[in-house]
């Protein structure tokens, strides 16, 4: 079924422009993205644009557009969507670390720690009647964070959030940690599954404790914890790439999102113009990065 989507034009955080198309969205879950096996895509509505592909194997492109022949492509982004494999052991997933890496984890972790009083106090989240109090603790780092502040992309607020968090949890689909420092909640990591796979949906944590690295230290212990309890076989960090996705993952595919549209006036120029856009956005931070002045330019578009 289509359904307009505003395509925004980004820079950096800043949403400066947004351009409506009603589109057939098709996402590819992991499990998809894995199988190598080509998309249906149902059929176009006549008032559809077309159709939004999210995370499509770029090895899939062209068997797709082949099947497509009426419509116009258009690549909005190319990323690695990173994978982290849960089978095998924890000990066998830290030998996939470098020696210096390893040293840096364990390192990471001994600070908190101490921070902590001598243990680390790390608590996971997975039944209905725990959901209230996974939710009121997150809420009150999310607050807190960057990703709510400049992108608005915290944990969701309101009843139906939590709601939503309960049915997952009364169907065993969703885990959620919390990481205290003397009873204060400090960071937090929010994964629905779908089916055996647990996903990367919200990670954030209070900023007066960055030099404790408390995204890091929950995120390998909640590694840990799922390796030992042989749930889930999967952690599918998403879209998007980023340190932190590429530190952990075992795995990724290289994957676009794609626009697939009629062929009309109206569609055509709107997807030139976003396309556009994207490309002079990411000449601009190159040319940032080169001339040393990324952090500059950074913060002017906050």
């Amino acid at each position: 079924m289509s359904a307009v989507v505003a395509l925004p034009f980004t820079v950096g955080a800043r949403t400066v422009w947004r351009v409506k198309r009603r589109l057939v969205r098709r996402p590819f879950g992991l499990a998809e993205t894995l199988s190598g096996e080509l998309p249906h895509l149902p059929p176009l509505a006549r008032d559809a644009h077309g159709y939004l592909v999210t995370s499509l194997p770029a090895a899939l492109a062209d068997p797709l557009l082949a099947g497509s022949p009426a419509l116009k492509p258009f690549v909005r982004q190319r990323y690695a969507r990173h994978y982290l494999s849960l089978e095998g052991g924890f000990d066998a997933y830290m030998a996939t670390f470098s020696a210096k890496t390893r040293s840096t984890l364990k390192r990471k972790r001994k600070k908190m720690e101490e921070r902590s009083g001598g243990a680390l106090d790390l608590r996971c989240y997975r039944t209905p009647d725990e959901m209230a109090d996974f939710y009121a603790h997150a809420r009150a780092v999310s607050a807190t964070t960057y990703q709510e502040r400049l992108l608005n992309a915290g944990l969701p607020e309101g009843d139906e959030a939590l709601a939503r968090m309960r049915d997952l949890a009364s169907r065993d689909a969703i885990r959620g940690w919390i990481l205290f420092v003397e009873g204060r909640p400090i960071s937090y990591l929010h994964a629905p599954a779908e089916g055996d796979t647990l996903i990367y949906a919200h990670l954030g944590y209070d900023p007066e404790f960055a030099d404790f690295s408390p995204g890091t230290v929950l995120q390998l212990d909640a590694v840990r914890q799922l390796m030992e309890e042989g749930r889930f076989r999967f952690f599918d960090f998403t879209e998007g790439e980023g340190q932190h996705k590429s530190r952990f993952a075992t795995g990724a595919v290289e994957c676009i999102d794609l626009l697939l549209l009629r062929p009309t006036i109206g569609n055509i120029a709107a997807a030139r113009a976003l396309i556009g856009f994207d490309a002079a956005v990411a000449g601009a931070k190159l040319a940032a990065a080169k001339f040393g002045i990324e952090k500059v330019a950074r913060s002017l578009l906050r």
